[in-house]
């Protein structure tokens, strides 16, 4: 399939999942935030339920049939496969769909902040299939209900990135010029350890201040101070880095659990669909690695708990990266 058609249908299948949500939200608030179920990838609310009924729903009317897919998505029966069309047998798809309909849901759910649709798609290489083969990506804002607008951000591997805002009133786009930042030092930007839960905060946050100690930057001692802003969303925390906002990320629960012997941690921790989106930041120039500097690699699954670090350029990451790995080593 052309990687630019597949672009466009990765978008109008975002499109498609906002346009649900939004929906079901006016419809009333209060049912969405039930528990639905709890699964070994997440805990999954009421508005989870619709995000996936509405990505079931369009690739059934839409994908091409030309180009069957395997869809890998938390909230599906694990005891069956999910393909298109229905019926291909998974070794007869040519493609596979790793696909967060909606990261960062408690945010979303209490209106606190926007949401993301996340969607990776890589040629099909069965059980070997990482998220270093994804060559096509998505992105797609699902905001608050004060919000007038919404962005999308897509890319294919190797053409950059398209972005463009949308009007949620009458659906015209606009194309956005989003860059990261050009800074070579966090001074006085804003650089975030992921610590969003109690289990592991003291261990992730001693690290933290250890490496801001390691590269000399304490607003305590000479007014070099960094800012601290958690987006409860890995695709949220993608978006500020592509968007020049952040210039730092570092989601390392999966190190944190390990280390403490915290066996149920990967529940709570990023898994491979958080991060099916990366490309995209990667194309806008951002770095995005494993913690000790190499390729995410993750199979494309749900339940894979992933360590992960975001520089906002080249850098910034040959500044942080080498007092990371030092931080980290340490006993």
């Amino acid at each position: 399939m052309n990687p630019e058609r597949a672009r466009r249908l990765l978008c109008r299948l975002q499109d498609a999942i906002r346009a649900a949500v939004l929906a079901a939200r006016v419809r009333g608030t209060a049912r969405l935030a039930r528990i639905a179920a709890v699964t070994a990838a997440d805990t999954i609310y009421a508005i989870d339920r619709v995000s996936e009924a509405a990505v079931q729903d369009w690739l059934e009317e839409n994908w091409p049939r030309t180009a069957p897919l395997e869809l890998v998505m938390e909230g599906l029966a694990e005891d069956a496969a999910h393909t298109f069309p229905r019926g291909t047998p998974v070794a007869a798809t040519r493609w596979k769909l790793l696909l967060d309909p909606i990261d960062g849901t408690r945010g979303l759910m209490f209106d606190k902040r926007s949401a993301w649709s996340l969607a990776g798609l890589a040629p099909q290489r069965g059980a070997r299939t990482t998220l270093a083969d994804i060559t096509v990506a998505a992105m797609t804002e699902l905001p608050t209900a004060k919000a007038g607008c919404a962005d999308q951000l897509s890319a294919v591997r190797g053409r950059g990135v398209r972005a463009e805002r949308i009007d949620l009133r009458d659906g015209r786009r606009r194309r956005l010029a989003l860059r990261p930042s050009t800074a070579r030092d966090v001074a006085h930007g804003f650089a975030s350890f992921a610590k969003f839960f109690p289990e592991g905060k003291a261990w992730l946050a001693a690290r933290e201040e250890a490496l801001w100690r390691e590269l000399g930057v304490d607003g305590a001692a000479n007014g070099q101070p960094v800012f601290d802003d958690q987006y409860l969303s890995t695709g949220g925390q993608l978006h500020e880095l592509i968007a020049g906002h952040d210039r730092f990320v570092a989601d390392l629960r999966p190190l944190a659990f390990a280390r403490l012997g915290l066996a149920r941690g990967a529940a709570l921790a990023c898994h491979p669909y958080d991060l099916c989106a990366e490309l995209i930041a990667r194309e806008a120039g951002c770095v995005v690695t494993a913690p000790d500097g190499r390729p995410l690699r993750a199979p494309l699954d749900t339940t894979t708990p992933v360590a992960w670090t975001g520089y906002a350029n080249r850098a910034l990451a040959r500044r942080l990266a080498p007092a990371l790995r030092r931080v980290l080593a340490r006993k």
